[in-house]
């Protein structure tokens, strides 16, 4: 898709601020953080959504969750951090490629969801 902002960032169209890349995945700073440290990690192949996954996808997203704990503890995320994807309207997805977002800090995070 040539027009999507992440696969325009993936080709360096649009300046990021790059954490990770290799030949499946790429990952970068959120630029509207709401945590303290807040990376998007995206596979460098469009896929609109989790929901979109396939068999083809296996080895892009093997890398891509492969890569999230080595990114989140460069990112100084030791003792833990939280990861989320989100999918389709109802998951409140705003950009269509699928993404999963690094969520830490020196401090707890709150909880996700009201119980």
């Amino acid at each position: 898709m040539s027009d999507c902002v992440f696969c325009r960032i993936v080709r360096g169209e649009i300046p990021s601020k790059k954490v990770y890349e290799d030949e499946h995945v790429y990952a970068f700073h959120d630029i509207h953080p709401v945590a303290p440290v807040h990376v998007l990690v995206v596979p460098k192949v469009h896929v609109d959504s989790m929901a979109h996954l396939s068999g083809e996808h296996e080895a892009a997203m093997g890398r891509l969750m492969v890569a999230v704990g080595r990114i989140a503890r460069e990112q100084g995320c030791a003792d833990g951090f939280r990861t989320i994807v989100n999918t389709g309207r109802v998951g409140l997805q705003e950009v269509y490629h699928l993404h999963l977002h690094i969520l830490g800090g020196p401090d707890p995070l709150p909880p996700m969801l009201k119980r």
